[in-house]
Order: structure tokens, then sequence, then C-alpha cells
């Protein structure tokens, strides 16, 4: 818990921009196919070095080949450009690099942008006929002009001196993702500063929310609270927008009575308990709502059936919420989707409209970064959410990409982001890895 082979068609770029053509009204959710299979993780001979020194093998759809693409140190959320090139984040090297497919199956990366402030997300959209470029920096989110393959203009500032690394916090989440909806309204998380301090919730600015803005720069304010790191933003085939969420760690055991050799464990950190609670969240932005961190936690034990990440309901924490006293959780909107604990989604892409494949193009793909403090660890993975159009919400997720752990649960690989491309392949960024991966399925 804890953030191709395609020519240069002109394309509406795909990753975290305006939502395209919703589905027909009643259309059921989409089902994963039945099968994946493993296969060997191709690394073409100039890309090898670090952690693709060694063979590897992922677990993908059945039939479909993985393959790394570039290789991006630190690299972390993707977008296309309108040219059909890729955008990367490096948020530790303070750039943003492009990659351009490459006739050889690769691509050759170019810096784009230096000098920034831990710059992380990035989204494309029109602004009075043309493109613009916002990227979501550690303290600000800015907008760039965007014409004849490359960035035209200077930047604007549109919302400045953001909540950004704090020296006490003992958490400190300020890696920001940004996505904007199909009026044009922009939107970016600000993380906690803390794993589970109320004080997030009333210092100026709040931290722990999803804001919104205008493209300039107007109008700045909350949209959603208690939301400890929401670094997946996305807009769903419906126009709404969603966020993944990174839950707390070492949550205490919220109610009286016995766990395990313990007689009451009320307020006590249980590692088997933590294991499994709370679950990550993927949830609608939905002006007004609170998710109740760090007073609520989502906790699936209560839910019916017993155990379903559906509609996860919210129960007092032990220590910062005991009784109820601070916030009614019970009260607030359950949690749509619940993700297995300590997943720490990272980034978030919707694939409708996409040329991803039947029926994964029916649903959400979601990186699961893997967790730091769960035994033992739970793995990296690419997941998938079916979109229930009917309802408008997301289905509980299945793995969908998977094998980027060691026999001995340490990492190789951790995926942070995952977009579709125009050639219906899926590019992968691992940050871990330092690569993007371009996942195929049967031509």
């Amino acid at each position: 818990t804890g953030s191709s082979g395609h020519e240069h068609p002109t394309a509406t770029p795909s990753s975290r921009a305006s939502a395209s053509s919703s589905s027909p009204a009643g259309t059921p959710s989409a089902q994963a196919p039945a099968g994946r299979s493993s296969t060997p993780l191709i690394v073409p001979a100039g890309e090898r070095g670090g952690a693709l020194s060694a063979a590897h093998t992922l677990t993908v759809p059945a039939g479909w080949t993985a393959r790394v693409w570039a290789r991006v140190p630190g690299a972390r959320m993707e977008a296309w450009t309108p040219e059909g090139d890729l955008l990367v984040s490096a948020p530790g090297d303070g750039k943003i690099v492009e990659l351009r497919p490459g006739g050889a199956g690769t691509a050759a990366v170019k810096t784009l942008l230096a000098g920034l402030s831990g710059p992380q997300g990035m989204a494309f959209a029109r602004l009075d006929g043309r493109w613009v470029l916002y990227v979501a920096e550690s303290n600000e989110i800015d907008r760039y002009p965007w014409g004849r393959g490359g960035i035209s203009g200077a930047r604007t500032v549109i919302a400045a001196r953001l909540p950004d690394l704090d020296p006490s916090g003992d958490d400190v989440h300020s890696a920001k993702d940004v996505t904007v909806a199909a009026n044009g309204t922009v939107y970016f998380n600000v993380g906690s500063s803390s794993n589970a301090n109320p004080d997030d919730r009333t210092m100026s600015p709040q931290r722990a929310v999803i804001m919104a803005v205008s493209p300039s720069g107007m109008g700045l304010r909350v949209v959603e609270r208690g939301v400890r790191n929401g670094e997946g933003l996305a807009v769903a085939p419906d126009g709404t927008v969603w966020t993944a969420v990174n839950e707390r760690d070492n949550v205490p055991y919220p109610s009286h009575g016995r766990y395990g050799p313990d007689s009451d464990a009320f307020g006590q950190v249980i590692q088997a308990y933590v294991n499994n609670h709370p679950p990550d969240e993927v949830v609608p932005v939905t002006p007004g709502r609170d998710l109740g961190w760090p007073y609520c936690n989502p906790d699936q034990d209560g839910n019916h059936p017993a155990g379903s990440l559906a509609n996860v309901p919210l129960v007092p924490d032990a220590v910062t919420n005991p009784g109820g006293t601070k916030l009614n959780c019970p009260a607030l909107a359950p949690i749509e989707v619940g993700l297995p604990a300590h997943t720490a989604p990272l980034g978030m892409a919707f694939l409708e409209g996409s040329k991803i494949p039947a029926p994964w193009s029916g649903g959400a793909v979601i990186a699961g970064h893997g967790s730091w403090n769960r035994e033992p660890p739970r793995a990296p993975a690419v997941l998938w959410l079916a979109w229930n159009a009917a309802k408008g919400t997301l289905e509980p997720a299945v793995t969908m990409v998977s094998g980027f752990q060691n026999p001995d649960g340490s990492n190789w690989g951790r995926p942070v982001d995952a977009v579709p491309g125009t050639d219906g392949a899926l590019y992968v960024s691992d940050d871990t890895a330092g690569a993007i991966y371009r996942l195929a399925p049967p031509a």
C-alpha cells in the first residue's frame, strides 16, 4: 500500500483522457475469458541488463505474448500522444520521456521535459480546439500546449503550491495523477502525509483528497475526501471519474472478541489480520463524498456474502475512531470495489473503445504494485475489472497479468501503469525493472 509496433496514426490519446462512447444501456458486464498461460518475457539484446539480465516468465491471457519494448529507469505513468508516441514519467529523475515506435519491435527514447518536481500523472485533452498536455508534478498541475508533434509553447500552472513532501509525515504520498473529464474539468489526487493521522483532514490545504480545477486554473476545489492515496485516476465509459486508492497499513483489529490466542484483540496490530485488511478501494469520484480515512476502514468480513469485495462496508477504526465517535462509518456509502489488501493500486485505464480484444475491452485495468508489509508479500499484478454498464460500476477484480515475483517472494518487477495502444496491445510500465512491456494478443 504504501502510486508498439505500429505506425503513427492520428488518434485520440487513450490514457487518462476523456472517455470514448459508452456501451449501450443495459449491456451486462463483460466476463473475463477462462484461461491464462505462461509465456517467456522476450528481451531484445539491446534491452537487457539489471533485473532483465535473467530470464523471466509472465502469466498472461491465453495466447498473448510479452516483450520488453523499451527501458526507462523508474518508469511510472504513461500517456499516448495524439501522434501515437508514448510518454512515460520518471519522477525520480524529474523528467518525462517520449518513446517513438521503432521498426525492430522496440522504441527510441528521448527526453521531452526535464527539471520537474516529481512528475507522475499525464493526460491529453482538447482545449479550444487544440491539444494540451497536463502534467502532475508533486507540487503543482501544469498545462502545456501541444502541436507539431511536441510541446509548442510555454507552461501554464493551473494549480500551484499543492501539498508536497511533509518532513513530519510518517508515510508521505507526494506523487500525483491527473485525468480530464469530457467537460474539460481536470481531476487530480493529493495523497496523505501519513499512514493514519487525522490531521490531514483538517490541515490547510487538505490532504487525502481528490481535487478538481478548470483548465484555466479557476474553481480549484476538493471533490472527495478521506482518500488516503488515490493515485489511479481514469474516466469511465459513462463519463464518471474513478480512482483506485491505496488504503492504510498495519490496521488495528476493529472489534472486541477473540482473534487467535487473544481473548480480546480490539486495537491490536496482528499480522495475520493485517495480511488481508483493509482492502484497497476502487470508487467513483463523487462530489461531497467521504471515504472515511483514517476514521473508517473498509472491512469485507461483515459483507454479504462474507468476504465479498463488492460494496464493502466501512467500520470504525479501533484507534482513531473507537465507537464511531469521530465519524459514523456505517452511514457512509460502501466501497464499490475492494481489491485484496496491499495490492497497492497505481495506474488505471478503461479499455472501452480501444483495440484491445473483447471481452477485455469491456473493463478496466489497474496496475497493482504489490505489498511491502504483508507476510507473505502480495504479488504485483495487472488486474482487470469488468465494467457493468447497466449499473454504471466495476465488478471485483481478476488477475490479468502476473509473474513479477521471484520464488522467494521478492519482486524482480513491479507494474505501475497499463494503457492500451492503438495496435491492440497493452503497454505496462515497471519502475523496478525500469521497463515498458508490450503485451500483445494473438494476431
